[in-house]
C-alpha cells in the first residue's frame, strides 16, 4: 500500500504550536494549493489542506514560517473523526514528513505587503483568483508538434 502526498503552496495563516503528551511540539496550519486547472470562469481555484508537523521539525516552521510563506510539503494523508455536539465529524490531514521552505520569512512578508501574491490569506472565503490573462500557457496554443528527436 501507499499513502504519500507532496504540496507546494503557501500557509494562509502563522503555523500554531503546541504540546502534546510527552511534551512533544506538534504545529498545525492550512496550506493554500492552486488547482492545476482553471474554473468555467477561466479563474484558478484553490485547495486549502490542513497540515500536522511533529518534534523538532514543528518547532522549525514556528520560528521561520509565517502567513503567506510559500512550502514544499511531503507526508500522507490521516483521517479520524470525532463526536461534536451528538454529530460525527470527519477530518482528513496531511502529516507532514518533511517540510521545505522555498522562501525566506523576510521575501513572504514583503510579498504579502505588496500585494503582489494572488492570495487573500485573511478570509479563505475570499479567495482571490487568477485570471486566465496570468496563465503562463495561454499563448501557448492548442496544438502541439512532437519531433522525433527527444531525448528520452
Amino acid at each position: 500500500m501507499l499513502n504519500k502526498v507532496i504540496l507546494i503552496g503557501r500557509l494562509t495563516k502563522d503555523p500554531e504550536l503546541r504540546y502534546a503528551g510527552n511534551n512533544t511540539p506538534v504545529v498545525n496550519f492550512t496550506l493554500a494549493v492552486d488547482r492545476s486547472f482553471l474554473n468555467a470562469n477561466k479563474e484558478r481555484e484553490a485547495d486549502f489542506i490542513n497540515v500536522i508537523v511533529w518534534r523538532t521539525q514543528a518547532e522549525n516552521v514556528k520560528k521561520y514560517l509565517s502567513k503567506g510563506s510559500l512550502v514544499a510539503v511531503e507526508g500522507r494523508i490521516q483521517t479520524g473523526k470525532y463526536d461534536k455536539d451528538g454529530k460525527t465529524v470527519y477530518t482528513t490531514d496531511v502529516v507532514a514528513d518533511n517540510v521545505r521552505f522555498l522562501d525566506s520569512k523576510k521575501s513572504s512578508e514583503s510579498k504579502q505587503s505588496n500585494d503582489a501574491t494572488p492570495y487573500d490569506f485573511n478570509n479563505e472565503a475570499n479567495y482571490k483568483t487568477t485570471n486566465i490573462e496570468d496563465d503562463p500557457y495561454v499563448d501557448f496554443g492548442s496544438n502541439v508538434e512532437i519531433t522525433d528527436d527527444l531525448p528520452f
